[in-house]
């Protein structure tokens, strides 16, 4: 595929994934053997892929991207985004729900491979996440007694 049609395979994705919520098209976009290299550890094949998003997706149901810039060169994009969403469901990562508005930046780097994605790097601040959710103290936050 061209670089075009891999940026295009990956907005497609973003769409689709976190703007309409379909996982159900999950078997056109990436392969079986993905592999997504998260802050938090490695998920590996289609079905774990498939319950890490789905997971995310009920704890932040109201998720919402917007895409900053997308960059190609061969089978490589690099997308940099902003993702909103509140956090309303209980997760493995994050715990209960708090309630709370998540707005943070990404950079994530894909891989493609016959027209699917086959792996990415996925980069944001893990420890700003935690403080807008309420896990952590903020910068500049009192110490605990």
């Amino acid at each position: 595929m061209t670089t075009e049609e891999n940026k295009a395979l990956l907005r497609r994705a973003w769409d689709e994934v976190y703007g309409q919520k379909r996982l159900d098209t999950l078997g056109e976009l990436v392969l079986d053997d993905v592999v997504a290299h998260e802050p938090d550890g490695d998920v590996r094949g289609i079905e774990e892929f498939e319950r890490y998003l789905a997971a995310y997706l009920a704890a932040f149901p109201d998720t919402s991207v917007t895409v900053e810039d997308v960059v190609a060169e061969a089978d490589t994009v690099v997308g940099r985004y902003t993702v909103r969403g509140t956090h309303l469901g209980t997760t493995e990562e994050y715990g209960p729900p708090t309630g709370r508005q998540l707005v943070t930046q990404g950079v994530t780097v894909y891989r493609f491979r016959v027209g699917r994605l086959a792996e990415m790097w996925d980069h944001y601040d893990t420890l700003a996440v935690a403080q807008q959710l309420g896990l952590v103290p903020g910068a500049g936050s009192p110490p605990a007694p």
